[in-house]
């Protein structure tokens, strides 16, 4: 470990148990956890509310409490009583970002002399805590449930048994398959080739038509897609011919992502080698979840729940390592049960922003595999695939009910093996942090470029974002040059579609780049860089101002607005356009343009003032790229080591980049530190399902 990364924290403090004796002191603690901001002022209210309910109760109780409303803004869904005391996550032993003041009674150092039996005891003998072996009865009643050693706030503990209960439920049904099934597949993938490698995508559609629910994972360009429109043709073909077509609906947790998913299916759907009676019934329009689910603004409720389900007989959601537990739970409840449900995503990719790692809990098993002889057979006698060389684990005591519906696919058509973006993508899956940084220092690969800054004044970053690098990456001057020599001549009327053809050419321009960061705070952050970006582009002279709003002024939707029809994630850019009608049509007057996510390529025209929910995007945090992809993609690290520094997040950062990728270092150290760290989101959900 690079000891000098943790050199701003003071020496621990000897283990105190003076708060956890009497309550009073617990609460003055807190208090001071809240000041420094390492706690939520929610965590804090929580426990003066528990405190309220019990005053006499036991300190061990409130402290347990404060940490598992903490624990889910670090997106666990309960806390683990036993791993809490045994290896303190590290969200709960570093203070969080920018705070390296140090000397403060930690929480890591208030558990050091727990025991976690004794800790369970205190909370299972406590009138604020129901025990879940007694039941959702008992647990309706009590703020917080203990399951075992994981101790939950009762509505996520909620979450999670619906979910458990609405899995078990689809994996005993077993769905009918065509008689001719197997002519069908290899009427869609060809027949299996006897020396050649698995077709993982044939599997994955072979084992998804004879279940109501199926997991479909795997790295970038390894054909998710591909995979899932070819799935929607087997199951509609037959519906078709016996004239009652299935009604299948598309969904992704933001706009940005439904409308690269809508862009994608529609050009293999038009490539499909099937009936055009079967291609009309397979859509391509992509919603979002929320949408989809009917989202009532203001509350944490949708028109469609367990009492109205949706009208559907097929779903299919992509990006679904970004469902955090609560919206799972939610579009569980609304499914019909005679409906399949399909997700897509990338198991490895960082989770969602909310409490759970949905995804990621499900696909534990993914890679080994764990098929039964029983499921082993059938795949091989349906496809033709081989599976005896695949190196997967088998399942002889039936143990892994899940992972009999999940498929991983293991090619990669955008990451060939000459490819240093998926090279670096596999080490840093891999957590190998010696061999990503040998193959980055190497500069064998012209898609890989790393930047070790001298401080923060060093302009070679400034012209790393503004130029690219070499004769293939661009910057951001890409897109304000094309914006400036591609506008429609003076006088052109804005009914000519000369304007949505520009404006499309520049929203596409954007694209080419993106500044991705880790954090939001402090001079490597997304608030940071914005302001230094947006000043490096008023001295270039390729904006015309650095205030508020002006042309070429990228921005990024950071809510859902349905009256506009723009969704959280969407990216608009700023530009003149000649007003319509008045006293003083054809005067240039500022637009945002954004793209209609309707495959057609259109673009919509918004005015800024009617724009309230949007922030300038010449960097986004990791988190808010997912569902996106860039030519270009640079990722800058922060100067410290940080709770959020994962190999999920270098990894998800790295495989936005189609064609090239650049690492950008304020210190040397933290990649590999970042790489070595693995995100370890607490649940219950695979434990349950067994």
């Amino acid at each position: 470990m690079n000891d000098d990364l943790l050199t701003p924290l003071a020496p621990a403090p000897q283990p105190d148990l003076a708060p956890l004796a009497r309550a009073g002191d617990l609460m003055l603690l807190l208090d001071r956890w809240l000041e420094r901001g390492w706690l939520r002022a929610l965590d804090k209210a929580f426990v003066g509310f528990l405190h309220e309910l019990e005053p006499d109760g036991d300190p061990l109780v409130l402290m347990a409490a404060a940490l598992t409303s903490h624990q889910l803004g670090h997106g666990h869904v309960c806390l683990d009583l036993f791993e809490t005391l045994k290896e303190p996550d590290f969200a709960l032993s570093l203070p969080p970002e920018g705070d390296l003041q140090g000397g403060a009674l930690l929480p890591s150092h208030v558990l050091a002399s727990l025991d976690g039996a004794h800790w369970c005891k205190a909370l299972a003998a406590s009138r604020l805590v129901a025990l879940a072996a007694d039941g959702a009865e008992e647990a309706r009643q009590r703020p917080l449930v203990l399951s075992g050693k994981r101790l939950y706030l009762r509505r996520y503990w909620a979450y999670e048994r619906r979910i458990d209960l609405a899995l078990r439920q689809r994996l005993a049904l077993q769905e009918p398959t065509p008689v001719d099934l197997a002519e069908r597949l290899n009427g869609l993938f060809g027949p299996a080739k006897a020396a050649g490698p698995i077709d993982w995508q044939k599997l994955a559609c072979a084992l998804a038509t004879r279940g109501a629910f199926s997991i479909i994972t795997g790295g970038p360009g390894t054909g998710k897609t591909t995979t899932v429109v070819r799935l929607l043709a087997l199951l509609q073909a037959p519906a078709v011919e016996a004239g009652k077509p299935l009604r299948i609906r598309l969904a992704a947790p933001t706009g940005k992502a439904a409308a690269r998913l809508t862009e994608s299916i529609s050009l293999q759907v038009r490539s499909l080698a099937v009936a055009d009676s079967v291609r009309e019934k397979i859509p391509s329009e992509v919603t979002t979840v929320h949408r989809l689910l009917g989202n009532r603004p203001g509350t944490r409720h949708f028109r469609h729940h367990a009492g109205n389900r949706l009208p559907l007989d097929v779903l299919v959601v992509d990006e679904a390592s970004m469902i955090d537990l609560e919206m799972m739970a939610n579009l569980l409840d609304a499914l019909p049960m005679h409906a399949r449900l399909v997700l897509l995503g990338d198991k490895d990719q960082l989770a969602s922003v909310e409490a759970g790692a949905v995804l990621g809990d499900l696909c534990r098993d993914a890679e080994a595999g764990w098929y039964s002889p029983a499921t082993r057979d059938w795949l091989q006698a349906i496809s033709g695939e081989n599976l005896a060389a695949s190196g997967l684990q088998e399942d002889h005591g039936q143990t892994h009910p899940l992972a009999q519906q999940v498929v991983m696919l293991r090619h990669s058509r955008r990451f060939g093996e000459g490819s240093g973006i998926g090279q670096l993508a596999r080490w840093v899956n891999q957590q190998q942090a010696d061999e990503a940084r040998g193959l980055l220092a190497a500069r064998s690969h012209a898609d890989l470029y790393a930047l070790s800054l001298k401080g923060e004044q060093d302009r070679a970053l400034e012209r790393l974002l503004l130029e690219g690098h070499g004769d293939g990456p661009q910057g951001y001057r890409h897109y304000l040059s094309l914006l400036r020599s591609q506008r429609p001549p003076a006088g052109t009327a804005l009914e000519d579609p000369l304007w949505t053809r520009w404006a499309r050419d520049v929203l596409k321009a954007f694209d080419q780049f993106q500044l991705l960061c880790a954090v939001r705070k402090g001079p490597w952050g997304v608030e940071g860089l914005n302001l230094r970006v947006t000043s490096a582009l008023f001295k270039a002279r390729l904006i015309d101002s650095e205030q508020q709003w002006y042309e070429g002024r990228p921005v990024l939707m950071t809510r859902n607005d349905y009256g506009l029809g723009l969704m959280n994630g969407d990216i608009g850019i700023a530009l003149k356009l000649p007003e319509h009608e008045g006293p003083e049509a054809g005067r240039l007057v500022l637009r945002v343009a954004f793209p209609r996510n309707d495959g057609q390529g259109g673009v919509r025209f918004v005015l800024p003032s009617r724009l309230n929910d949007v922030e300038t995007v010449y960097a986004m945090t990791v988190h808010k790229s997912q569902g996106s992809e860039f030519a270009h993609t640079a990722l800058i690290l922060p100067d410290a080591l940080n709770p959020v520094l994962t190999k999920e997040l270098i990894y998800t950062g790295i495989t936005r980049a189609k064609d090239w990728f650049s690492l950008i270092e304020p210190r040397a150290g933290v990649f590999e530190e970042a790489v070595r760290r693995k995100v370890k989101r607490l649940s219950g959900l695979m434990l349950e399902l067994g």
